[in-house]
């Protein structure tokens, strides 16, 4: 019987056939979790007689949601997830300034090839651009892994979406996404797991992938995943991961559904308030004055991103009406952003830098909006009250597009620029 990737991947960790429904538990071989960590301890130590964790070495913990420390409250928070790490002797702890965690993870050799990865983050997703099945949990099931060491999952349907071509100039895989996106809708892969397939794929650098697998869960899947290749192979060798098995989709799998795209047609794309799935050509979204830019998250903040605006801005300043804020995805990014002159030329356009964290993307600091503004952001999500104000009005777009955009002082198509 041929079978899809998540399928080979829960058989070969569950040690059983499945059919598509059927429930099965697995041992997860990493849980991420990040400034939510103080409240899963909390709830542990709220339990008569302290509960110790089952493998300390398969927990990922990264501060970054909030840091530096906004506020007593998440100060406090922060050293009580210090003091649970040397407790529980916590293998993979990251303290502020590493960076996002899904850019951290990867970046410390923790993403895989035919592994499984749990967090309690629903852009956990990301990873599947290393072949891996990651996903979201919530806090509790976070907390019940780490004293149990395992979770269930039921065997999902799968969706297959083939590329082929290449991006044209200044033409991103946010765009990319953004329109598979509108075109099933933030609900229409419900429970579903995505698999990318074609000839396209090998025109997708490692980051670009990991930005069409973050945004997974904008369409309501429960993972993505793309197949191992020789950039995967380079990229996870800089990391360190060389003991590894490839774990790819049977080429006679069968799918609930497929899609198809040449990259060579895709264009700028602007998802409107207050859904990522709103989203249009940027043809429909000129001219619209923005307040801000913001360009980072574990979307859009890897050294490419910030490589693109860079070239788009050099030698420009950014329009006077606009706060332009970036923020590179790790520590790694940005010592690499400085060393070439990325950093130095955002910052002589004007651009504000900001720490490798997550705080604009969810209102926390770094970037709060007032009533009425409008953020152009290069972010995953623009519901109601995402950036810290429920009155506000949030634009998702390329890295390209949000430079062009904060040099015009309203949202512009990069490729005029």
């Amino acid at each position: 019987m041929s079978k899809t990737f998540i399928q080979k991947i829960l058989e070969k960790k569950s040690g059983k056939e499945l059919e598509e429904g059927e429930i099965t538990f697995v041992e997860p071989d990493y849980i991420l979790t990040h400034d939510n960590t103080a409240a899963i301890s909390q709830k542990l130590a709220q339990i008569k007689e302290r509960i110790k964790v089952k493998y300390p070495d398969r927990i990922v913990i990264v501060l970054d949601h909030v840091i530096p420390a906004a506020s007593e409250k998440t100060a406090n928070n922060h050293k009580i997830i210090r003091e649970f790490v040397k407790e529980q002797n916590i293998e993979h702890f990251y303290d502020i300034g590493k960076g996002i965690c899904h850019q951290v993870l990867p970046e410390m050799g923790l993403a895989v090839p035919g592994s499984i990865v749990v967090g309690s983050d629903s852009h956990t997703c990301t990873y599947g651009a290393f072949s891996v099945f990651s996903t979201g949990i919530d806090r509790t099931e976070a907390a019940g892994i780490w004293v149990t060491g395992q979770t269930w999952f039921k065997l999902p349907r799968t969706f297959k979406i083939t590329l082929t071509g290449k991006l044209q100039k200044h033409v991103t895989a946010k765009d990319l996404i953004l329109k598979i996106i509108k075109d099933i809708g933030a609900d229409g892969a419900n429970y579903r797991a995505v698999e990318y397939h074609g000839d396209g794929i090998s025109n997708l650098t490692i980051p670009q992938r990991m930005t069409i697998a973050n945004m997974a869960i904008e369409m309501g899947a429960k993972s993505s995943a793309f197949p191992v290749d020789d950039r995967t192979r380079k990229w996870l060798k800089e990391a360190g991961v060389e003991d590894y098995g490839e774990i790819w989709a049977d080429k006679d799998a069968q799918y609930e559904k497929e899609y198809n795209y040449n990259l060579n047609k895709i264009e700028p794309m602007v998802a409107f308030p207050h859904s990522v799935d709103n989203g249009k050509p940027i043809c429909e979204a000129e001219g619209i004055k923005v307040d801000q830019c913001f360009l980072g998250t574990c979307t859009n903040g890897r050294l490419e991103d910030l490589e693109l605006a860079a070239s788009i801005l050099e030698a420009k300043k950014i329009h006077p009406d606009i706060r332009f804020i970036v923020g590179a995805a790790s520590q790694k990014i940005y010592q690499k952003a400085m060393n070439n002159g990325t950093i130095q030329k955002l910052v002589k356009s004007g651009a504000v830098i900001i720490p490798p964290g997550c705080g604009p993307c969810l209102g926390a600091h770094q970037g709060a909006m007032a009533a009425g503004e409008k953020t152009l952001s290069t972010a995953n999500r623009n519901f109601k009250g995402r950036m810290g104000n429920k009155d506000s009005f949030i634009y998702l777009a390329s890295p390209a597009t949000a430079a062009a955009t904060a040099l015009k002082g309203k949202i512009t198509d990069p490729r005029k620029i």
